[in-house]
């Protein structure tokens, strides 16, 4: 009659509460990873594993404070995911900078199911926000069309290198490079728009240069595009970044088009927004096929960051492009500090 030799202590079950409604509850599995609503629900619930995840064994008034606990942590991830969205909308990044933090930090979701709400944010973000940027004539659709190649390309070399690179090296060189652009940037920060930009000549020849109406200056902003080569290089090498680490690249997307081509802030942000919708769903698809998207997870993710994406693209209009730049180099100077951080592995 043994069971294995397993202690007294681990097959013991304690009655919670009094009465006809009282419930056995399983002793709780110490350094259990999470991966859905439920198990998230559960760390918030008074009974655990038993009356939170097992609800068909419970009497049905612990049933509905369950389901009060899980509607009560995919309304927090819900207003999260809103400012998720609307900083991501503002930036041009892909909010994925503070959802994949949250939901492994705060609510001890397993990393990989919070990677895959992240993507799910990404499509969100850019859904709600290109849409109106579009409209509005700030995206430049042919810019982001072009530099996808350099992404592409550098994906795929990206993926092929992440078995050979140790990432550790590539996360402290990206780290630093991420640092010397936080440095640049802080020399443009009084800067409003760019100044003395002469077309390049493939610019002009595939009519990447363009024009757009400044809600905050009151005017029609022309602009011409500058080094096409260092920014194409640099999608490449951004594209190639999401490949190895398996990280998103937003911040990299804008750095490379606002220092290197020279582009209006806002202009940017709004085609970094459009770009990275393109390259989102395509990872999509390989993290939903390898089940690392809960449902149930990644709606109060997407309904929030849409919604977020969707305000911030009307806020970022009446920014001055000082302000967006003010924003974004504290969140540049952290992207680049948690790399490094990873790389030497403190």
């Amino acid at each position: 009659m043994h069971d294995g030799h397993r202690s007294a202590s681990s097959m013991r079950t304690r009655v919670e509460g009094d009465g006809p409604g009282r419930v056995r509850s399983m002793p709780r599995v110490p350094g259990a990873r999470l991966r859905s609503l439920e198990a998230i629900g559960s760390r918030f619930c008074r009974y655990r594993r038993v009356a939170c995840i097992k609800l068909s064994i419970v009497p049905f008034e612990q049933k509905v404070g369950c389901y009060i606990v899980f509607a009560t942590v995919a309304l927090q991830i819900f207003l999260i995911a809103i400012l998720a969205g609307l900083l991501g909308s503002i930036l041009g990044l892909g909010g994925g900078i503070i959802i994949t933090p949250v939901l492994t930090l705060l609510f001890g979701l397993d990393i990989q199911y919070a990677i895959g709400a992240s993507i799910v944010a990404v499509i969100a973000t850019s859904s709600g926000g290109a849409i109106a940027y579009i409209k509005d004539g700030i995206t430049n659709t042919r810019i982001g069309m072009f530099l996808e190649i350099g992404t592409t390309l550098g994906a795929i070399t990206g993926a092929y290198l992440s078995g050979i690179i140790d990432p550790k090296y590539l996360y402290i060189i990206f780290g630093l490079v991420l640092l010397y652009s936080v440095a640049m940037m802080l020399r443009k920060s009084r800067a409003e728009l760019p100044q003395g930009v002469k077309n390049h000549p493939l610019a002009e020849k595939l009519s990447l240069n363009g024009e757009y109406y400044d809600k905050v200056l009151g005017r029609q902003v022309a602009y011409n595009v500058d080094g096409v080569y260092p920014g194409l290089g640099m999608m490449y090498v951004a594209g190639a970044l999401s490949g190895l680490l398996g990280i998103g690249s937003g911040s990299f997307k804008v750095m490379a088009m606002d220092l290197f081509m020279k582009l209006p802030l806002k202009v940017s942000s709004a085609t970094s927004n459009f770009m990275i919708g393109v390259t989102g769903a395509a990872s999509a698809g390989v993290y939903f096929l390898r089940g690392d998207i809960d449902p149930k997870i990644a709606a109060p993710v997407a309904l929030g960051v849409l919604f977020g994406a969707t305000i911030g693209a009307r806020v970022m209009q009446r920014l001055k492009s000082r302000t967006i730049r003010l924003i974004f180099i504290p969140v540049l100077a952290i992207v680049s500090i948690e790399m490094i951080v990873k790389g030497v592995g403190l």
